[in-house]
C-alpha cells in the first residue's frame, strides 16, 4: 500500500514540475520550431491529402525523425490551439511519466522501496531531465519508452503477459527517434542475457509484443520508401541516422569528454554521490541493479562520446542509469549512517554562498522576483543542509529534495528556463510584423546570420538567412526582405519601400 501511495505522489509532483508554466516562454531553436512546423502542418491539413502519414516542412517532405511526436502535438493543437502550451505538452506529459516508472524499475531490481524512491527523487530533480523533458523535443519521451522497455522486462518475471510491453516499446521508440531503437534495444538485450532471463525467449507475449509493436513503425518506413524512394532512406538513414556516427553533421562537433562536461555542467549536487553509488555497484556487480547500471553507462555513454556527431541532448538517456548509482548511494548513507562530512559539509557551504551570490546579482542584473526567491530558497535549504551534514544527520537527504525541486520550481516558473533564448533577438515581435504585412506560405530572405525555425514558426513564412550579395539578387527577383539597418543602409532603398521596424530589423517590400 506505501508503494502506491509513493507511486501516486511523485506522479502528482512530476506533473507538477513539469507542467507548471510550460507555455510562459516562446519556442526554442533548433527542435522546437522544426518540431511545431512538421506538427502544424499535420494538424492544417485533412487526411486525405496523407500528411499525417507523409509530413512535411514548409511544404517540403520532412525526412528527419518517425512522426510520433508530431502527431501527438497535432492532435494537441486540435484540443487546445495552437501555441506553446500544447507544442510541450506531450513531450512534457511523457518525460513526467518516466518519474514513477522509474521508481517501479527501481522496486523490482533493488527489491526495496527505499532507494527505488531515492533513485525515482533524484530524477526529478536533476536540472537536464526536467528543462530539456519540458521542450517539445524526443528525447524525454524517448527515455520514458526505455524506461517501460525496461520494466516490461522486469515485471515479466513475475506476471508473463508483461512482455508484451516490451514489443511495444521498441515499437514507441522506433516510431519516436528512429534508429536510436538499436542502442537502447542493444543494451536492454544484453541486460537480459546477463541477469539470465533466457525464459523470455519462449514467451509468447514477447513475440506477440515485438510483432504487434513494430507493426507501425515498419509499415511507416516501407510507405516513406514506397512513396519517396532511394531519397528518403538517404536523407533518414544515411544523413540524419547512421552518418552521426562518423561524420559531423551540421558542424556539431567535440572532443570525446564533451558528454562528460555536459554531465558535470548540470549534475550537481547528484554528482557527488555518483562515485560513491558506481563503487557499489561495482563491487555488487552480481546483483540486477548493479549490472544495469554498468551496462547502461557503458554502453551508451561509450556510444555517444565516439559519435563524431556531438548534441548536448544526446546524453539525456544516460540520466536514469545515473540517477539508479545515486540512488543506491544515497540509500547506503540513509541506512548505514556513513559519510564524508567533511567534503559534503564544504560543498554545500559553498552553494549557500552561490545561492546568496544569486540573490545579489538577480536584484541588481535581472531583477525578476522569481529567480530572487529561487535564490534565496536554494541558499536556505543549502545552509540547512549544510548543518545537518556537520552534524553528521542523515535528514540531510530529505531537505536536499525538498530544496532542489523548490529551486526547479521556481526557474521552471520563472522567465529564464529556457536561457538560449537569449542567444538572439526575440522572434515574437519580429514574426507579429510579418505576419502583418505578408501573406502565410511565402519566402522572406534576411541579413540574420542564421535562419531561425522559431521564426518561421511564428511568422508562418519561411525566412532564410542568405549573404548580402544574395539579398540584392532576391531583390532583383522582387522577393521581400528582413534585414537589419546596417545592410538596409548598404542597400540604399528609400523610405517607400519600408514595411515596417522592430527590434533592430526592417521589413522592405519590392511591390510597393
Amino acid at each position: 500500500m506505501r508503494n502506491k501511495y509513493w507511486l501516486l505522489g511523485l506522479l502528482f509532483a512530476s506533473l507538477f514540475l513539469w507542467l507548471i508554466c510550460l507555455g510562459n516562454l516562446p519556442l526554442r531553436d533548433w527542435d522546437e520550431g522544426t518540431i511545431a512546423q512538421v506538427a502544424r502542418d499535420i494538424y492544417r491539413h485533412p487526411v486525405d491529402k496523407m500528411v499525417w502519414l507523409y509530413p512535411t516542412l514548409g511544404g517540403e517532405p520532412y525526412h528527419n525523425k518517425p512522426p510520433l511526436i508530431h502527431w501527438l502535438i497535432a492532435v494537441a493543437y486540435s484540443l487546445g490551439g495552437v501555441n506553446e502550451w500544447t507544442t510541450r505538452l506531450p513531450s512534457a506529459l511523457l518525460t513526467a511519466l518516466g518519474v514513477p516508472l522509474l521508481y517501479s524499475i527501481g522496486n523490482l531490481v533493488f527489491n526495496q522501496s527505499l532507494p527505488a524512491l531515492f533513485t525515482a527523487l533524484v530524477y526529478m530533480t536533476m536540472l537536464p531531465v526536467v528543462r530539456h523533458g519540458r521542450l517539445a523535443m524526443l528525447d524525454g519521451a524517448v527515455i520514458t519508452f526505455f524506461l517501460l522497455l525496461l520494466f516490461s522486462i522486469l515485471k515479466s518475471h513475475q506476471q508473463r503477459i508483461y512482455a508484451l510491453g516490451i514489443g511495444l516499446s521498441l515499437g514507441l521508440i522506433t516510431l519516436t527517434k528512429g534508429m536510436i531503437v538499436l542502442l537502447l534495444g542493444g543494451i536492454a538485450g544484453l541486460f537480459i542475457l546477463l541477469n539470465r532471463q533466457f525464459y523470455l525467449f519462449k514467451n509468447l507475449y514477447l513475440w506477440i509484443g515485438i510483432l504487434l509493436g513494430n507493426a507501425l513503425p515498419i509499415a511507416w518506413y516501407i510507405a516513406q520508401w514506397l512513396h519517396y524512394g532511394e531519397n528518403f532512406l538517404q536523407i533518414n538513414l544515411q544523413s540524419q541516422t547512421f552518418a552521426r556516427l562518423t561524420e559531423s553533421v551540421e558542424g556539431h562537433t567535440g572532443p570525446i569528454w564533451f558528454y562528460f562536461i555536459e554531465i558535470l555542467k548540470y549534475g550537481f549536487p547528484w554528482l557527488l554521490f555518483l562515485p560513491g553509488g558506481l563503487y557499489l555497484a561495482w563491487n555488487k556487480r552480481h546483483t540486477a541493479w548493479s549490472r544495469l547500471i554498468i551496462i547502461g553507462t557503458v554502453i551508451y555513454l561509450g556510444t555517444i562520446s565516439f559519435m563524431n556527431t556531438k548534441l548536448p541532448w544526446y546524453v539525456m538517456p544516460i540520466y536514469p542509469f545515473l540517477a539508479l548509482a545515486i540512488g543506491v548511494n544515497l540509500s547506503e548513507i540513509w541506512q548505514e549512517r556513513k559519510f564524508n562530512f567533511k567534503s559534503l559539509g564544504g560543498f554545500f557551504a559553498f552553494l549557500t554562498v552561490a545561492g546568496l551570490g544569486g540573490c545579489v546579482y538577480f536584484s541588481l542584473a535581472d531583477p525578476q522576483t522569481t529567480l530572487i526567491t529561487m535564490s534565496i530558497v536554494l541558499a536556505i535549504s543549502m545552509g540547512i543542509t549544510t548543518w545537518l551534514v556537520i552534524k553528521k544527520k542523515r535528514n540531510f537527504i530529505p531537505v536536499l529534495f525538498g530544496g532542489m525541486y523548490l529551486v526547479l520550481l521556481l526557474l521552471m516558473s520563472s522567465n529564464s528556463w529556457i536561457w538560449e533564448l537569449n542567444e538572439a533577438f526575440p522572434v515574437k515581435p519580429v514574426a507579429a510584423l510579418i505576419r502583418q504585412h505578408i501573406p502565410a506560405g511565402k519566402t522572406i530572405y534576411t541579413s540574420f546570420s542564421y535562419s531561425r525555425p522559431s521564426l518561421d514558426f511564428y511568422s508562418d513564412c519561411q525566412v532564410i538567412a542568405v549573404p548580402f550579395s544574395v539579398l540584392q539578387e532576391m531583390w532583383s527577383k522582387k522577393f521581400n526582405l528582413l534585414v537589419d539597418s546596417e545592410t538596409l543602409e548598404k542597400m540604399n532603398l528609400g523610405q517607400s519601400n519600408i514595411l515596417g521596424e522592430v527590434n533592430g530589423f526592417t521589413l522592405i517590400s519590392p511591390s510597393i
